[in-house]
């Protein structure tokens, strides 16, 4: 830890924010947001969907349990720079294997501590998501403020380039379990499972898991992959992952989706959800300061039964734009943005919260086994199906 070394925040309005240093030496720029979340900081260092941002957690004390390689979201960490009001440099968990710390410093992630961060967040609720430079090496806050001003910001920008997969792979991983480790189907389980293609925009080890544990056979496709390269894998189902960034900067991801759409059952989740939006014709728009935390209520809207959700996006789908091509399934009952899809007479549904997350902790998993039913009953009712599981979850 640089504990003697001063840092600097800096947002692109000027606001200046001065604590020390923690994690790697340098500077660093990206969109500032914050996550409202107690517990996980390692998952949401490690998800790809915060490529292109610097994350503040409003949760005071940061590091008391250290991290381990068990509970990373993919294969390293993805956020621009990391803001805590109290970083704890001595962890106190048997899973850690190493300091947080240590953790940003070894991957060259820039960090700030004791700065105000119930300050920042307040401020950025009222000035909105902004670029934000952190320096531990250039402390001239008129200098980083005009760093700030000339970062790159995200509309119309594609980091899904930047964080998927180069080339195809399959996943056999389940949930993790204290007394075994990650659980795995053996080879006869995974050859009688339905086979499911999740084409990867950034997605989230996790929702991978609980596709296996739902009974998949996974198989994951770079987000370039086109409509006519998953078809010829002729999956049971497709999975659209979470991602960062814009939806309206990958259109090669919309198109791939418009020519899946009505042919196989599609599920998706967070990036995968606003372009499916795009892709049935709909519009998406930025948020002022985003959704990104793990108690953000959401009603199912035809049960309406609310949910515990965890979240984390910058952008939204606009419902005007779907009238009469999607059904709203749900609703955020903070800003009343749309949180959820259902096809109209075809086998689709997403959701722009993460049911991977365990927030609730498990006020969302019967999302994944609706994906598993509607894999199994398109083959049988055609586009009906989806509406035969979701009026039988209506009247459970």
């Amino acid at each position: 830890m640089n504990e003697a070394r001063e840092a600097i925040l800096a947002l692109a309005d000027g606001r200046i924010f001065r604590g020390r240093a923690f994690g790697a030496i340098g500077e660093t720029a990206g969109e500032a947001v914050f996550n409202t979340s107690m517990t996980g900081y390692q998952e949401v260092l490690t998800d790809p969907s915060y490529k292109g941002q610097i994350v503040c957690m409003t949760y005071p004390e940061i590091g008391n349990v250290g991290v381990n390689p068990d509970d990373e979201e993919s294969s390293r960490i993805y956020v621009e720079g990391f803001v805590v009001r109290e970083y704890l440099e001595r962890p106190s968990n048997w899973r850690a294997r190493m300091t947080l710390g240590e953790y940003l410093e070894r991957a060259g992630v820039i960090g700030i501590e004791g700065i105000d961060t119930r300050a920042l967040v307040r401020h950025l609720r009222s000035a909105g998501a902004q670029e934000a430079v952190i320096s531990s090496v250039n402390l001239d806050p008129d200098a980083l403020v005009a760093k700030a001003r000339t970062a790159p910001g995200l509309i119309g920008r594609d980091l899904v380039k930047e964080v998927t997969c180069e080339r195809p792979y399959d996943w056999d991983s389940g949930p993790w379990r204290r007394e075994s480790g990650f659980v795995r189907p053996s080879a006869a389980e995974l050859a009688a499972a339905p086979a499911v293609v999740a084409l990867d925009y950034g997605i989230k080890r996790n929702i991978l898991r609980r596709l296996v544990a739902t009974g998949f056979r996974v198989s994951v496709l770079p987000a370039r992959a086109t409509a006519e390269q998953v078809l010829a894998l002729n999956p049971d189902g497709v999975f659209l992952s979470n991602g960062p960034a814009d939806p309206a900067a990958v259109p090669y991801a919309i198109e791939t989706v418009r020519g899946l759409l009505g042919k196989k059952p599609i599920f998706g989740i967070c990036l995968g959800h606003q372009i499916l939006g795009l892709a049935l014709g709909g519009r998406t728009f930025k948020l002022g300061f985003g959704h990104h935390g793990a108690n953000h209520p959401v009603m199912d809207l035809r049960t309406r039964r609310v949910e515990i959700t965890s979240q984390n996006h910058g952008f939204a789908v606009d419902a005007d734009s779907l009238q009469g091509k999607a059904e709203l399934s749900h609703l955020n009952l903070n800003d009343h943005t749309v949180e959820g899809l259902r096809g109209i007479g075809a086998p689709f549904f997403s959701v722009q919260y993460h049911p991977e997350a365990s927030p609730g902790p498990h006020d969302s998993d019967y999302l994944f086994g609706r994906f598993r039913r509607l894999v199994e009953e398109f083959p049988r009712h055609g586009a009906e199906a989806l509406d035969r599981i979701t009026a039988a979850e209506q009247s459970a």
